[in-house]
């Protein structure tokens, strides 16, 4: 399969001082689900960032199907615009990404944007709302939705691009566990359909239960590894030592037992 996005010697500082990422490499195949592991400030956020072009490297290469992503090739009306529909990021944050004054019309934004016509906007909107099972929101204003309602229309105004690679930072953020239950099946359903996938977490047992290729970043912010899930899950001395699990130390009367704690957000059974 060919890589759809390729970094090469990504580095990128804050204000040319606080270092984000330092000599990323890494690439992801067309309909790959892909994960970027690390703890908070590692520089996952900001690796999404780049690959979306939402910001530039200091220096390095960002390719998108072989060809270079940078300010100027942006700039070609016909490049920009397959970048931007092909691509879509869903935030961390849904606040970040609803402005509209109405769920129908966060839904619209996105397609009316891509100079589709209206009545073809109004469709993908329709089939969106029937496809999350969120029709009942539709005249909802935004800002009378629940966490869970925006996370849900933050990831229709996306999905009505009809993008074909989708870019999510930690999915289960600030998630009941329902809709973290929802949101896991859809992008296994949107994987399975042939979408590529890109999510960033902290979560172990989101790799385990999705099962991606992993790139995982250290807290100096560059790759350590990357591999299958399971390579990945079971590379002990390699999660500790960018402490995605750390060990846990308790007595029962005089003996010790050590064993190990990591960022788990299911129940295991």
């Amino acid at each position: 399969m060919e890589d759809i996005i390729s970094l090469k010697n990504i580095d990128y500082s804050y204000y040319g001082k606080i270092p984000a990422l330092k000599n990323v490499n890494l690439s992801v195949k067309k309909g790959e689900m892909f994960s970027i592991i690390g703890l908070n400030g590692s520089g996952k956020s900001t690796l999404l960032h780049i690959i979306n072009a939402l910001v530039f490297p200091d220096s390095g290469d960002v390719l998108f199907e072989g060809n270079p992503v940078t300010e100027k090739s942006l700039r070609d009306k016909s490049f920009g615009m397959q970048f931007r529909q092909r691509m879509g990021y869903i935030f961390q944050n849904p606040d970040i990404q609803l402005f509209c004054p109405t769920v129908f019309d966060e839904l619209l934004f996105a397609p009316l944007q891509l100079n589709l016509p209206i009545e073809t906007a109004k469709e993908r909107a329709e089939q969106t709302l029937s496809f999350l099972g969120i029709e009942y929101l539709k005249e909802r204003p935004v800002y009378m939705l629940s966490g869970g309602e925006k996370k849900r229309v933050a990831i229709a105004s996306v999905l009505t691009m009809n993008p074909e690679i989708l870019l999510v930072d930690e999915p289960l953020s600030s998630l009941d566990p329902k809709t973290q239950t929802f949101f896991i099946e859809l992008l296994l359903e949107l994987n399975r359909a042939g979408k590529t996938i890109i999510f960033t977490t902290h979560h172990l047992d989101l790799i385990e239960h999705l099962q991606p290729r992993v790139a995982v970043l250290s807290e100096e912010h560059t790759i350590r590894k990357t591999g299958t899930a399971s390579e990945i899950l079971s590379d002990e001395e390699l999660l500790i030592s960018v402490n995605l699990i750390h060990e846990h130390i308790h007595k029962h009367g005089k003996e010790e037992h050590r064993h190990y704690h990591s960022h788990y957000v299911f129940h295991k059974h």
